[in-house]
């Protein structure tokens, strides 16, 4: 039976509760859980078509919920670098991953309320997917968001919650509504169901290469949430004696909100705490503008324990990979070519990167 732990202090509590921080530290959970299988690449011919298919190494089974998520292709740009197509889920974003495991959770625990928080895509998910589940959500979203992503948002018939200010604020505000008794917060950061979602990502990957890994995986990180999950993948199919060694994690942020990146070029654990939170720079990339990711920590160590680095791109690198991906066939949103911009001309070794937003979310960059 899996239970919630906290990483910083041990802490835990049961699946079942809406405690959805820890009570002693207010930081996210980690998910105590062991696949109940080790997975075989020959035993998966004619399961389900979803990231389901891999049902011994999620915490949930049997989902109500699903809308076809996942196995998405993984094509060749050029002849090292290859790109897993994750703004063809049904939301249109790699969130899909993680927001159908939090809306079948949800669905189990029937709640009073459900709220999410979000830059656009993870709200957009987390409403699709509550409303596959019958079930009313309210997302919260910054401002500055898209408009195309409020007008899906809305769409799919979630209360959208506009919050001035930034993604920090809009945090803020979710999180003192997830503090309401009978409200589950449907969290992509703090809720460590959405990484065991995300992780699959890396088991289609892993799938479709033969049983085999490239020597990296990009990811773009703000939360974290995608690398968090492929680092929980890489370590699975490691204990499992399915690979070898462990790809390097390559995490790319936006050089005008690079918190992370900073961090670890100084060598640092974490995020030192500031006296006041500046309201970040201005990014294409919006969906990873996040100054204080609260799993810092994680991410950190992650990209370190899998001999991965960081880079950063520029505004004029986002637009410019934006474009190319068009030319090449792929439109793209703006958050989600930057790990291209970063790694797009590497030959010295094989890479991955997603393609987790499509275009149609937030246009062709100016």
């Amino acid at each position: 039976m899996a239970t919630y732990l906290c990483p910083q202090d041990g802490t835990r509590a049961d699946t079942t509760s809406l405690t959805w921080c820890c009570p002693a530290c207010r930081g996210p959970w980690d998910l105590d859980f062991q696949p109940d299988a080790p997975l075989s690449v020959n035993a998966l011919a004619g399961r389900v078509n979803s990231l389901w298919r891999y049902e011994e190494v999620l915490p949930l089974s049997s989902p109500t919920t699903s809308l076809g998520e996942g196995r998405t292709p993984l094509v060749p740009l050029t002849g090292t670098v290859s790109a897993k197509l994750d703004f063809l889920m049904p939301t249109l974003s790699f969130k899909d991953r993680g927001a159908v495991m939090l809306a079948e959770l949800a669905r189990r625990l029937s709640p009073g309320r459900i709220v999410a928080d979000s830059s656009g895509n993870a709200g957009t998910a987390v409403a699709a997917y509550c409303a596959r589940a019958g079930l009313p959500c309210t997302v919260y979203v910054p401002e500055s968001t898209s408009p195309k992503k409020t007008e899906q948002i809305r769409a799919h018939g979630a209360r959208l919650e506009i919050v001035p200010g930034d993604r920090e604020a809009t945090a803020l505000a979710a999180r003192a509504a997830a503090d309401s008794p009978g409200t589950f917060y449907a969290s992509h950061v703090f809720n460590p169901y959405f990484l065991h979602g995300t992780k699959t990502y890396v088991y289609e990957m892993w799938e479709d290469l033969g049983g085999r890994l490239p020597d990296a995986i990009a990811v773009p990180v703000g939360n974290g949430t995608l690398l968090l999950g492929a680092a929980l993948a890489t370590a699975e199919l490691l204990a499992q004696g399915l690979i070898d060694s462990r790809p390097a994690l390559i995490a790319v942020q936006a050089e005008a909100v690079s918190p992370l990146a900073t961090a670890f070029h100084h060598g640092a654990d974490g995020l030192p705490d500031p006296p006041g939170l500046a309201a970040p720079a201005p990014t294409l990339a919006e969906g990873i503008a996040i100054p204080r990711p609260p799993r810092a920590r994680q991410i950190l160590a992650a990209v370190r324990e899998s001999g991965g680095t960081f880079l950063t791109v520029t505004e004029d690198q986002i637009r410019a990979a934006q474009r190319d991906l068009a030319a090449r066939g792929f439109y793209v949103e703006t958050t989600g070519v930057a790990c291209w911009a970063a790694v797009g001309d590497w030959t010295d070794r094989s890479v991955v990167v997603p393609l987790c937003g499509a275009g149609l979310k937030t246009g062709l960059a100016p």
